[in-house]
């Protein structure tokens, strides 16, 4: 097992090894490396709680599509003190435009008090890490199980090249297929019969579209578009997953001709746009998704060991809110184990970090499993309902984006 330190400078060259001796013991070991865990530790760093993460990959995972960032998650955002920096490399959204091609019928809501930005996955990670101790993160590093120590009950990580470490708390940020949430014992999450794809298109003399986020449909196929900056653009693809999607996945060259092909019937300017996009950027993924119930219900605790990002709460994209989310939980769990830690509680603070988390991401998945049975094939009835559930208990669909965590 190798500890990675991740050069300041060129983000993931120039890495230095240094061996990790047998049951080399911690306070706080987080599991997964990507944007939850990165934010989790970044916030406890900044509480003066030192933390190790571990990272299965072998570098950390930078590649990816984009992350659309509301006000709720800049206020996260603006606790760890990176909000400035994120924010002078991506332009403010100022609308949402929903379009149907099937009727012509148009929607626009303009953003007035809300903020939205598109960010690159790439530069968020960076920006965490960047702000992160070098010395904190192990890579190359696949937790296989989690026991409880006999003696102490506190938890035992278990490597897949055989070495193990004790930690005194384990957070599992290690997303849709975790292991921190097997041993919990958590329900894993569901599939969808949607995929997405998504891309980036760089403009090297500027797109000239307008600041605003446009989705249009036609029959089951959706295109969304967003701005970056002045000459990027991010977009997706959203239809029906096939068989064959688990092949074409793997080659790039393929992802793009499947969205061509999906969106043969679009305007110009969008199969142009994918036409011309940039080939790595390319990802194809079947949706997957917690019922709100699990999310209700779910025992997101045992002894020291919790769960945060998607290994809590994994949905689709509807709202746009799984980052926003994840940095949401990073706050509040590093302000519960900080306020609790200093009176010597061991496990009060992650059973204050589920409570006060719990109802409110029920209400983010609640609307968004009713947003994504409206895109689902089913029943007029079904649909109705949705519709109807939405209109009672969500009508102010942006008043999630107005959410405030609180300070660190």
């Amino acid at each position: 097992m190798n500890r990675r330190t991740i050069s300041k400078e060129k983000f993931i060259e120039n890495v230095e090894l240094h061996p990790m001796r047998q049951q080399e013991d911690t306070d706080i070991a987080i599991v997964g490396g990507g944007i939850c865990g990165l934010a989790t530790a970044l916030a406890l760093h900044r509480k003066g709680i030192n933390a190790l993460v571990f990272e299965k990959s072998e570098t950390t995972r930078a590649v990816g599509s984009a992350i659309t960032i509301f006000t709720n998650g800049w206020r996260a955002l603006d606790q760890l003190g990176v909000a400035s920096k994120l924010r002078s490399t991506a332009i403010p959204i100022t609308g949402l435009h929903e379009l149907s091609l099937d009727d012509g019928s148009s929607q626009k809501i303009p953003l007035r008090s809300e903020e939205l930005r598109c960010l690159k996955r790439s530069v968020l990670i960076e920006t965490l890490v960047q702000e992160l101790p070098a010395s904190i993160s192990y890579f190359g590093c696949q937790v296989v199980t989690i026991k409880s120590d006999p003696l102490t009950a506190f938890p035992i990580l278990h490597f897949r090249d055989g070495n193990s470490i004790k930690a005194k708390f384990v957070i599992g940020c290690d997303g849709a297929n975790s292991v921190v949430s097997k041993f919990l014992g958590l329900k894993p999450a569901q599939y969808l019969s949607s995929c997405s794809i998504l891309g980036f298109t760089n403009y090297p003399h500027g797109h000239g579209l307008e600041s605003e986020s446009i989705r249009m449909r036609r029959g089951s196929i959706s295109v969304g578009r967003i701005p970056v900056d002045d000459k990027v653009v991010y977009w997706f693809v959203g239809r029906k997953w096939t068989p064959q999607d688990s092949d074409i996945s793997k080659d790039p060259e393929m992802i793009r001709e499947s969205a061509l092909e999906s969106t043969g019937n679009f305007p110009e300017e969008v199969v142009e746009m994918i036409r011309k996009c940039d080939i790595g950027s390319l990802i194809l993924t079947r949706l997957k998704y917690h019922a709100p119930w699990d999310i209700l219900f779910g025992r997101f605790t045992t002894g020291t060991v919790t769960v945060a990002g998607d290994a809590m709460h994994l949905w689709a994209p509807f709202l746009g809110q799984g980052a926003s989310a994840a940095i949401e939980d990073a706050i509040v769990l590093a302000r519960c184990l900080a306020q609790h830690l200093t009176r010597n509680k061991v496990q009060a603070p992650l059973q204050t970090y589920v409570k006060q988390r719990r109802m409110r991401l029920v209400k983010l998945s609640t609307q968004t499993y009713l947003t994504g049975m409206l895109l689902e094939p089913s029943s007029v009835i079904v649909h109705y309902l949705c519709l109807m559930l939405l209109m009672v208990f969500f009508h102010d669909m942006l008043g999630h984006t107005r959410y405030n965590c609180g300070p660190l």
